[in-house]
C-alpha cells in the first residue's frame, strides 16, 4: 500500500522528532538528534527497516485522532468489534536520556493489544545485539543503546521484540522507549503518568506566551508548536524539516535531505518569532546563526548541522527503496556548499530586524554585517544557484540580486552602525545600493514582456519574483510589479495554489506551499483583501486533520508531497495570518526580507 504522507503526525522533544502513522505505528525517528541516523526508517522502506507498532492484534481501523489542546501530545484512537482503545504518543521534554512514551488507554469493551517493536540502526540497515529479560529489552550497536521497558513480559520473534496483552475498558496500559550512550547503563523507566503531565504544561505553558489577535488561531497556535518542536534546544537552530528524501513527485527522484538549518529558512523563522511575541527563541536564533556563520563571509555555507557544524556530505542509502518507491534516498545535502547570493541579504536583515525588535545587537554582530555587506560588494555581480538551489549552471538569478541589494540597503538603513563608519565608506554603500538597482531593473525587467523574469535573459516568471514587493525593493504599486504578480497569478495558479515555475499545465512537481502564502501578503498589500483570503484558505485547506502542512501539495491528486512537517509552509501560514492585521499600515510598503525566507527545492 501506498503511504500517504498526511497520515502521519509528529511528535517531538526539542531534540528529535518522530513520525507516527494514524495506524500505531512509528515510521521514522533519528536518535539521538534530528540530523542523527535513523533507528525506525520504514517510511522510506518497509517494516524491515525499522518500526514499533503499537495496535490491535485483530482487524481495526482509526476512528478519530488529534493532538491534546495546545500540545504535541498525539491521540488516536483505534476501533475493533470487541473494543476501542486511544493511543497517546509524545516525548517527554527534559534534558536527560531522550524517550518515547506510548500509553494504551481502554476506551470501550476489551481490545487484544500487541506491540511489535523492530529496530533497524543505520537508517533501516544495521539489526542490533538484543537482551531480552522479563519485561525489558535492550538493544545496542556501536554507540546506540536503546531500552523498552513494558507493562508486560516481552518475547523475541526473529528480529522483533513483542508482547501482546488484554486491555479492558477503564483501563491503562504504559510503554517506554529510552536512548542512551551505549557505554552506560540503560536507563531507567519514566513514569508515564508525571511525564505526561509535565509535556503537557511545558508545551501548554509556552503557547500560552502567544496572544496576537488573529483570524485564524488555532491554525497559527498549531504552526508555532510544529515550529517550537523543530528547534534544537540546545543550539537554538531551526531544521527545515525533520525528514529526508520524502518525494516531490510520485515515484521520482527530486528527494532531498531537510533536517538541518537554512540560513534562509531559520531567517524567516526569527520574523515569526518576533511577530508572535517569541523574543528569547528570536534571541537563541540570532545567536545561533552568529556562531555558526563564523568570522569568514566568503566561507559561509547556506545551510548547517542541527549544533552550527558544517559538514553535510551527501550519500545514498542504496538499501532504502523510498517512500512509495521514489528514489534515491539521499543522507546530507550537496546543496550546502553551493553560492547562493540570497542569503547575504536574509542575514543582514534578520540579525537587522531583532535589533529593531529590542535584542540588543552585540559586537560580534556588528563585526559581521560589516564584513557581509563588504563581501556583498566584491561579489554580487557573480551567478548563482538561486533560492531554488538547482543543480545546473549558476546564473543571475533575479531574486538573489535583490537579495544582494537588501544587504546593503539593511546596512544603509540602520542608523546605530552609521558611527563606526566614516561619510566616505558610508556614501560608497548608498552608491553601491542605488547602482545594483539600477542593475537589476535594467537586466532582470524585460519590457517586451512587461515583467521582471526569473533570472537574466529569461522569458519566463517565477515564484521567486512575488518577493520583490515584499522586501521593499520596488512598491507594491509599480506598474512593473503588479503585472508581474498578475503574470503569476494567470501562469503559475492552479487551484488557488501557487507552482514555483511553469507554465503550470507543464509542471511535473507539486504546488509549492509557502508561494501562496507570499502571493496572499502581495494580494493584501494590493489591497485585495477578499482575495487574498481565498488564496491564505487554499494554504490552510492542504493541510492534514492534524493542521500539519509539508513542502508541497498536488493539485491533482490533492495529496501532500515533499519533506514533512515542512517548517517554511508553517512560517508562511503564521506569516502570513499576521499580516492581515497588519494590512493599514504595510499596505504598499515593504516588509523585512525575513518574511520571504525560503527554502530551496533541490536541498
Amino acid at each position: 500500500m501506498p503511504r500517504l504522507i498526511e497520515d502521519y503526525g509528529m511528535i517531538g522533544d526539542g531534540q528529535t522528532a518522530a513520525l507516527v502513522d494514524r495506524k500505531g505505528s512509528i515510521d521514522w525517528l533519528c536518535w539521538p538528534r534530528f540530523d542523527s541516523d535513523a533507528c525506525f526508517a520504514s517510511l522510506l522502506g518497509t517494516s524491515a527497516n525499522g518500526r514499533w507498532k503499537v495496535a490491535p492484534s485483530t482487524s481495526y481501523r482509526c476512528t478519530c485522532r488529534r493532538y491534546q489542546a495546545d500540545t504535541l501530545i498525539l491521540e488516536t484512537e483505534l476501533d475493533t468489534s470487541s473494543g476501542c482503545i486511544r493511543l497517546v504518543d509524545f516525548m517527554p521534554v527534559h534534558d536527560g536520556a531522550c524517550a518515547v512514551i506510548r500509553v494504551v488507554q481502554g476506551l470501550r469493551g476489551k481490545v487484544q493489544v500487541r506491540s511489535e517493536l523492530d529496530l533497524r540502526f543505520d537508517y533501516g540497515s544495521l539489526r542490533p545485539a538484543l537482551e531480552v529479560e522479563d519485561a525489558r529489552a535492550v538493544a545496542f550497536v556501536g554507540p546506540d543503546l536503546v531500552v523498552l521497558h513494558s507493562p508486560t513480559p516481552l518475547r523475541r520473534e526473529n528480529s522483533s521484540v513483542v508482547t501482546e496483552l488484554e486491555v479492558n475498558e477503564g483501563q491503562q496500559v504504559d510503554f517506554c522507549l529510552r536512548y542512551g550512550p551505549s557505554r552506560t547503563d540503560p536507563p531507567p523507566p519514566l513514569g508515564a503518568k508525571s511525564s505526561l503531565s509535565s509535556t503537557q504544561q511545558y508545551w501548554r505553558s509556552w503557547i500560552q506566551q502567544f496572544r496576537v489577535q488573529t483570524k485564524w488561531p488555532d491554525a497559527v497556535r498549531r504552526s508555532l508548536l510544529t515550529l517550537k518542536a523543530m528547534i534544537f534546544r540546545r543550539s537554538g537552530g531551526i531544521i527545515a524539516a525533520p525528514t529526508t528524501s520524502l518525494p516531490e513527485t510520485l515515484a521520482g527522484d527530486m528527494n532531498w535531505d531537510y533536517r538541518y538549518c537554512w540560513l534562509r529558512d531559520a531567517t524567516f523563522t526569527l520574523s515569526a518569532l518576533l511577530d508572535a511575541g517569541y523574543h528569547e527563541e528570536a534571541k537563541s536564533f540570532r545567536d545561533w546563526l552568529l556562531r555558526a556563520v563564523g568570522g569568514e563571509p566568503d566561507k559561509m555555507r547556506i545551510m548547517y548541522r542541527v549544533d552550527g557544524s558544517r559538514r553535510l556530505e551527501e550519500w545514498v542509502a542504496s538499501w532504502l527503496p523510498g517512500c512509495n518507491w521514489a528514489e534515491p534516498v539521499r543522507i546530507g545535502n550537496a546543496a550546502a556548499s553551493q553560492f547562493q547570493l540570497d542569503v547575504y541579504g536574509e542575514l543582514v536583515d534578520s540579525v537587522s530586524a531583532a535589533a529593531k525588535a529590542g535584542i540588543s545587537p552585540s559586537e560580534r554582530e556588528v563585526a559581521l554585517i560589516t564584513s557581509v555587506v563588504e563581501h556583498v560588494e566584491r561579489v554580487w555581480e557573480l551567478p548563482d544557484h538561486g533560492l531554488w538551489e538547482l543543480r545546473g549552471r549558476p546564473r543571475h538569478y533575479t531574486y538573489s540580486k535583490v537579495s544582494a541589494w537588501a544587504a546593503v540597503d539593511r546596512f544603509v538603513r540602520r542608523p546605530d552602525l552609521h558611527s563606526l563608519f566614516d561619510a566616505g565608506q558610508l556614501d560608497r554603500m548608498r552608491a553601491l545600493r542605488d547602482r545594483m538597482h539600477r542593475d537589476i531593473c535594467d537586466r532582470a525587467f524585460d519590457p517586451s514582456l512587461g515583467t521582471f523574469v526569473a533570472f537574466y535573459g529569461s522569458e519566463k516568471v517565477d515564484a521567486s519574483l512575488l518577493n520583490l514587493p515584499l522586501v521593499g525593493f520596488l512598491p507594491v504599486t509599480d506598474e512593473r510589479v503588479r503585472e508581474t504578480i498578475a503574470t503569476i497569478e494567470r501562469e503559475l495558479v492552479q487551484d488557488g495554489y501557487v507552482h514555483r515555475w511553469g507554465p503550470k499545465d507543464e509542471v511535473r512537481e507539486a504546488a509549492f506551499l509557502a508561494c501562496s502564502g507570499w502571493l496572499a501578503d502581495c494580494q493584501l498589500m494590493q489591497g485585495r483583501r477578499a482575495e487574498a483570503e481565498r488564496t491564505f484558505q487554499r494554504l490552510l485547506d492542504a493541510a492534514n486533520d492534524l493542521g500539519l502542512l509539508s513542502e508541497e501539495y498536488d493539485v491533482h491528486a490533492g495529496r501532500l508531497a515533499g519533506n514533512f512537517p515542512q517548517g517554511l509552509s508553517h512560517l508562511a501560514l503564521v506569516r502570513t495570518a499576521l499580516r492581515f492585521d497588519e494590512q493599514a499600515s504595510d499596505r504598499g510598503e515593504g516588509h523585512d526580507i525575513a518574511a520571504t525566507a525560503h527554502q530551496g527545492a533541490a536541498g
